[in-house]
């Protein structure tokens, strides 16, 4: 995968990436921050380009148990998919935080798809609904599906190798902080998307050069 991250994605691009995922994630977590009534803690996320194969073994190097991801599709001038991935085992704690904590076990149960669905949307759209606006492009995002498996059968999702191999594995860390919370997320494109994001992330790098030079000729 060496190719792949050499044409595909140059040090300049994939650090222009990780600032609009940094712009994407922090309103993620202000939004996340309202619902849950706490402080959402965020790393700062590095951005790659892979096989599912290594974003598999990425995210294996830090949970060896079944995991739960909330999945949406992307469609128009940028398509893929996106998983937010996080351990089974944290799930309940997550149900407890958006539910506010004061919830019976029978209940919290019955709400989980619920509330696991509602905080996926939260930080998938506000994540790719950033990235979209900086980039000057529209995207639909469907509605969130919650799947459960290993790291393996999760980026499979079911055996689709529609949008190839290559994997746009944008690590990140949250977690709350009175919660053992934490989570990833891994987007799915195919090489010619990979490509049209190249080219718009190349646009966008312009753009800010330009009114970095602006700037400096009116000061």
């Amino acid at each position: 995968m060496e190719q792949h991250r050499s044409q595909i994605l140059n040090d300049l691009e994939r650090d222009a990436l990780s600032e609009l995922v940094n712009l994407g994630v922090g309103k993620a977590a202000a939004n996340l921050r309202e619902m849950v009534k706490d402080e959402v803690l965020l790393s700062v996320p590095s951005v790659t380009v892979v096989s599912r194969a290594e974003a598999s073994l990425l995210i294996n190097e830090h949970e060896t148990g079944r995991l739960v991801a909330i999945h949406q599709r992307f469609s128009g001038d940028l398509k893929g998919r996106a998983l937010l991935i996080f351990p089974e085992a944290n799930s309940l704690e997550l149900v407890r935080a958006v539910t506010g904590g004061d919830v019976p076990l029978d209940d919290i149960v019955d709400l989980g798809q619920e509330a696991l669905s509602e905080t996926g949307n939260i930080i998938l759209n506000g994540c790719l609904g950033t990235i979209g606006n900086m980039l000057r492009r529209t995207m639909q995002v469907s509605l969130p599906e919650i799947m459960r498996g290993n790291s393996s059968e999760l980026l499979s999702l079911g055996g689709d190798q529609g949008y190839g191999e290559a994997v746009l594995f944008l690590f990140i860390n949250f977690s709350l902080r009175e919660r053992a919370v934490r989570g990833y997320i891994a987007m799915l494109m195919d090489l010619p998307a990979l490509t049209s994001l190249r080219d718009l992330l190349r646009q966008y790098i312009h753009r800010m050069s330009d009114e970095t030079d602006s700037i400096h000729v009116e000061s």
